[in-house]
């Protein structure tokens, strides 16, 4: 019987805080993860050199398969399925999803061990990639496949959406010079400061201030039409703020799902942004503890 291997790994809507800090390699982002996963299914084919990968487009998770068998001297072939939940190009993350599930399904196919340091050294050689290798919010060097801080686990938080349309290539866009100025770095470094602390002390009206905050920073650098009416929205039905993917086309009013309101709060925000942008999406934000 061919060895199977599964995983999955899990999407993040767009970022809580993303920019450049004031130093060296100083690209980074702060996940936001939600209950939105990429599943990948891997068995293998020992008698055959031919890698097959479905959906066919999923191009670079057939790369990333071939560099991990060719690392641990198994020139196998195999048969990739990627199941994904994450809609692409949107900013979910939903590539770096299926590249570390793609990772983790083929590690356990080849009973081999994955830590995320290597799976991170692999994925720096085909993307940028969001941290979703680890259960937490983190800080992120996205250009650089490293991690900067597990920050830790936050409240669940239900995330109204819209889509303004359209794909983004991350990593054209990361190829995109950043138009940030001296101070914007350094306020990158505040906001940077700000989160860590709201995220320690779980302080949703705080992460809720940051992400707004990186939300309209972001706009010198892929404006989002919509971004002043979410903002709006955000404020009359009592939200946390709005995040959005900065590079992507989604944004979302955060809402704190303990608060009794809630539902009532869920609902007249889904019916503001379906009359913007004429489709809305609920996600839930993921909590570890």
């Amino acid at each position: 019987m061919a060895a199977t291997g599964v995983s999955a790994a899990f999407g993040t809507f767009g970022e809580l805080l993303q920019g450049v800090l004031p130093e060296d390699d100083g690209n980074f982002l702060v996940t936001l993860p939600v209950a939105r996963w990429a599943m990948a299914r891997f068995e293998v084919h020992p008698e055959s050199s031919e890698l097959l990968v479905w959906p066919p487009h999923k191009k670079k998770a057939l790369r990333l398969t071939s560099m991990i068998l060719q690392d641990v001297g198994r020139p196998a072939g195999g048969a990739l399925k990627i199941d994904s939940m994450l809609p692409e190009g949107k900013g979910l993350a939903s590539s770096s999803a299926d590249l570390v599930a793609t990772a983790r399904a083929v590690a356990n196919a080849l009973d081999e061990p994955m830590p995320a340091r290597r799976i991170e050294s692999y994925l720096a050689q085909i993307e940028p990639t969001d941290g979703v290798l680890y259960p937490s919010v983190v800080a992120y060097h996205h250009r650089s496949v490293r991690l900067r801080a597990c920050l830790g686990s936050l409240p669940s938080m239900a995330v109204v959406s819209v889509d303004e349309g359209g794909e983004v290539d991350t990593v054209k866009f990361n190829n995109i010079p950043k138009p940030f100025t001296v101070d914007d770095k350094r306020e990158y470094a505040r906001l940077l400061d700000r989160i860590t602390h709201a995220v320690r002390r779980r302080d949703l009206a705080e992460v809720g201030r940051v992400a707004t905050a990186s939300a309209w920073m972001n706009q010198t650098l892929r404006h989002k039409w919509s971004l002043q009416a979410m903002t709006a929205i955000c404020e009359s039905v009592g939200g946390l703020g709005v995040v959005v993917g900065h590079s992507g086309t989604t944004l979302g009013v955060l809402l704190d799902t303990r608060l009794p309101d809630c539902p009532s709060q869920l609902a007249a925000a889904a019916q503001a942004c379906q009359e913007l942008a004429g489709n809305v999406t609920v996600y839930r934000t993921l909590s570890f503890d």
